[in-house]
């Protein structure tokens, strides 16, 4: 390798292997990565992930972490675009494949960013579920907050991804005490099982079906926010919510909602 080309690789990235490919759908994949020892983040942040392009370029997305902050691998969640020229080309990769990791983690979609409170909603959409597993596995954040809510909303039934993994976190020995403060709602917007919430996260909340299905009674005192998603949906509910009386954290203003619109 050319020594400037290698100077460049460890200053700004590392290279690391696919060690586990899962297909929840035709569209919908998650992977772990290895991990190298120096790289940090927080619960919520997000990493770029790149691939090399034909043309001897790169293509670098942005990808919230789905692993806790000391597990030893690196998971992260992703939509598969047809005839996307990052998603597509990751969503043939097998084990043993390698991807580059740029070296730092970026984002303040944290909770920590969000004054203490009884209540915390972390709203979610399609892949906007995965740095919400990232932080739900953080003994703090069960601490914290009396009640938990999980609401993911998706198109189709066979969207809802992780059940399983959601589930297993009421059981986790870090937190166990505290696992029935969660929540998991799962919201379908096309074709809905029967029983299952089946509208737009922003009409649930204007309503007042989504608070009414928890069993919780949302107020600016008790209730904070956490938005991930399809923009279009973090948009519309932050206006919602706005009209409900809620505002957003600011450096200096805590507020009751945190946001991450970085799709």
């Amino acid at each position: 390798m050319d020594a400037a080309l290698e100077a460049e690789i460890q200053q700004k990235y590392t290279v690391e292997t696919i060690t586990d490919m899962k297909r929840w759908t035709d569209k919908l994949i998650s992977f772990r990565l290895t991990r190298p020892a120096g790289f940090r983040f927080a619960a919520g942040q997000f990493a770029r992930l790149g691939l090399p392009l034909e043309n001897g370029g790169q293509a670098w997305r942005a990808y919230s972490m789905c692993s806790a902050e000391y597990d030893e691998f690196l998971e992260f969640y992703s939509i598969v675009v047809p005839e996307g020229q990052f998603s597509s080309r990751l969503a043939r990769l097998q084990p043993g494949a390698e991807v580059m990791l740029d070296k730092r983690a970026m984002g303040f979609f944290q909770a920590e960013r969000l004054p203490d409170g009884e209540d915390l909603w972390l709203i979610a959409t399609g892949t906007g579920i995965a740095p919400y597993l990232s932080i739900l596995k953080q003994p703090e954040v069960w601490q914290r907050f009396e009640r938990i809510v999980l609401a993911h909303c998706v198109r189709e039934a066979a969207e809802l991804s992780f059940q399983d993994e959601i589930a297993a976190l009421r059981e986790h020995p870090l937190w166990r005490e505290h696992g029935r403060k969660l929540q998991y709602l799962p919201v379908v917007t096309r074709n809905a099982p029967e029983g299952m919430l089946s509208q737009r996260v922003p009409a649930l909340l204007q309503s007042g079906e989504l608070a009414a299905r928890a069993g919780i009674e949302m107020s600016p005192e008790h209730s904070r926010f956490m938005l991930c998603g399809n923009p279009k949906m973090v948009e519309d509910t932050h206006r919602q919510l706005m009209k409900m009386g809620y505002r957003m954290t600011r450096q200096n203003a805590p507020g009751h909602i945190v946001l991450e619109n970085g799709w």
